[in-house]
């Protein structure tokens, strides 16, 4: 099994070992990595029975602004901005430890400014691929809403009550 890791993140895949499958024909990523992921899957040639994104990064319905203001603010002090948008992944629950890995300006980039399309979900699906999408009904970092009208007509889609960008609830 691979998993792809959020930006800027190392080892945050215990978060999500409650639904991931660990199977050797199964990817997963979270956020960032979910799109990683996602791209990896599609351009396999091996066999992907599964792929798993956990809290996708779905940015496509949001405003130029909003991404610019993403994109100035980690220029200015990415260690900030990292430290702030790691806070807010965990919102509206309390922090947890988490380890960080490399990150860039063209990452974040990419991240904000990809475009998942119906067509690449459609053909991955035709390759035999089951897509199963994640998502915490309290994130406040992706467009929960939008994603989830997206993703539900391709993939099986699970909702979590209560779970912020991490999947992680008050009990959790």
């Amino acid at each position: 099994m691979e998993f792809f890791h959020g930006f800027a993140l190392a080892d945050e895949a215990h978060f999500f070992e409650a639904y991931r499958d660990s199977g050797d024909f199964c990817i997963s990523g979270f956020s960032y990595g979910a799109i990683k992921a996602f791209q990896a899957a599609l351009a396999s040639e091996k066999r992907v029975d599964k792929l798993q994104l956990f809290s996708p990064a779905f940015f496509q319905n949001s405003d130029s602004k909003f991404k610019r203001l993403q994109l100035m603010g980690y220029k200015k002090n990415s260690a900030k901005y990292i430290e702030t948008f790691t806070r807010n992944c965990f919102l509206p629950h309390g922090i947890q430890a988490v380890s960080y890995g490399e990150h860039t300006l063209a990452e974040l980039d990419e991240l904000l400014n990809f475009v998942w399309q119906e067509d690449d979900i459609r053909a991955l699906a035709a390759k035999g691929t089951k897509i199963e999408v994640y998502l915490g009904s309290d994130d406040q970092i992706s467009d929960v809403p939008s994603a989830y009208a997206f993703f539900k007509p391709f993939s099986t889609v699970t909702l979590i009550k209560g779970a912020n960008h991490f999947l992680q609830g008050d009990t959790l």
